[in-house]
């Protein structure tokens, strides 16, 4: 692929979606959609990111390779091992052998790029108004019902009015479909909770997961919120987990400050 500067790609376009929100300009951020040009092969075609999707590792690897190239990263990007947790880690430019177990991470140090992987969950980037920290969140209902924005916030320096986040592509409202342990684990810690929900049938209700998250980052003290109207089960851009079922790939939404 050809190098691009990610914050001139138009928004939404079929190949990349870079946030649209007010970030400094010494703040880039870009999500990836299947539909780049990588290795991949059916199911995961094209361009799978996820090391533990079932796809083989050498062309996830390739992948990625491709990914650094692409967007001109300062450095590679840092994964984690995803596991709906609430751990948040502060990440610098020393890249370790493996991928540590968190659901957030976080750097006040230019030329690191945090990654994280979705393909339904929802991805949450922050940024300081002034570019002087940036932050990375996997947010699917186990993690925001753990506390994982709490956790990461918690470790900012940034007083929250001076945040900004873009909630970026996870499945939409009309697509989740969940049981009554979902949302009793919401509504129990907030009755404001119930607004998320809406009935489907016995038992069953719709999950507004953007809500869940507004809801949360509200109360943190953060209204300097963007994004939140994707679906990834409905969009063929992206992988989707409840769509495509356990062999589905995984794309990335990056966040790094200029070196």
């Amino acid at each position: 692929m050809t190098p691009v500067r990610v914050d001139s790609v138009a928004a939404d376009s079929g190949t990349w979606v870079v946030p649209e929100w007010p970030a400094p300009k010494s703040i880039h951020a870009v999500t990836t959609t299947r539909q780049l040009p990588g290795n991949s092969l059916p199911p995961f075609d094209a361009f799978n990111l996820g090391l533990r999707s079932g796809e083989d590792t050498g062309v996830v690897l390739a992948n990625r390779a491709l990914l650094g190239r692409a967007c001109a990263l300062p450095s590679p990007p840092r994964w984690l091992r995803q596991v709906h947790g609430n751990r948040s880690l502060r990440l610098t430019v020393e890249v370790p052998d493996d991928e540590p177990d968190a659901d957030a991470a976080f750097t006040v140090q230019p030329g690191v790029v945090l990654a994280i992987l979705s393909a339904d969950c929802l991805p949450i980037l922050v940024c300081a108004d002034d570019g002087a920290e940036i932050a990375g969140i996997h947010a699917g209902w186990r993690g925001l019902a753990n506390g994982v924005i709490e956790s990461c916030m918690a470790r900012l320096r940034t007083a929250p009015e001076r945040l900004l986040v873009w909630l970026g592509p996870a499945i939409g409202t009309a697509s989740y479909e969940v049981g009554d342990e979902v949302r009793e684990a919401f509504v129990k810690q907030a009755p404001s909770a119930v607004a998320a929900f809406a009935a489907t049938r016995a038992g069953h209700w719709h999950c507004d997961l953007y809500t869940l998250a507004r809801q949360r980052l509200a109360e943190l003290g953060m209204t300097r919120v963007h994004g939140g109207s994707f679906d990834t089960f409905t969009d063929a851009r992206f992988y989707s987990w409840r769509r495509d079922g356990a062999r589905s790939g995984r794309f990335a939404s990056l966040i790094w400050m200029e070196p």
